[in-house]
């Protein structure tokens, strides 16, 4: 129990992180944790020069890449969560899947995934 509750404090600081680096790059976030019913969560909304950004943060520890976290299966889910939301607030726009992965305090963010 001890160990999920401290993974969920470490996924939340490096969301703060990750929150931190979009805005000082020019994003506006409008929405986090964003649940899209039963399709699943998308971590971060944000919007930065008319282009909608869907982005999965990942993160792990030391001696383990986080980008090994970020399967097909929640690929899937972002995207499914992404077009759930263009539909749910009427938008018709460019949009962008994005993961940010934090290794060790550093960002890196990989825009447009699923191209």
């Amino acid at each position: 129990m001890m160990k999920k509750r401290q993974n969920t404090l470490i996924g939340e600081q490096n969301e703060a992180k990750a929150v931190e680096f979009l805005v000082a790059k020019g994003f506006r976030v409008i929405e986090q944790n964003y649940y899209a019913r039963k399709l699943g969560e998308i971590d971060i909304i944000a919007i930065k020069d008319d282009i909608l950004h869907f982005i999965e943060v990942k993160s792990a520890q030391a001696d383990f890449d986080p980008i090994y976290n970020f399967t097909n299966s929640k690929q899937r889910k972002v995207i499914n969560s992404a077009y759930y939301y263009m539909k749910s607030k009427n938008l018709d726009m460019p949009f962008s899947i994005d993961l940010i992965l934090v290794r060790c305090g550093e960002i890196e963010f990989l825009e447009n995934i699923t191209m």
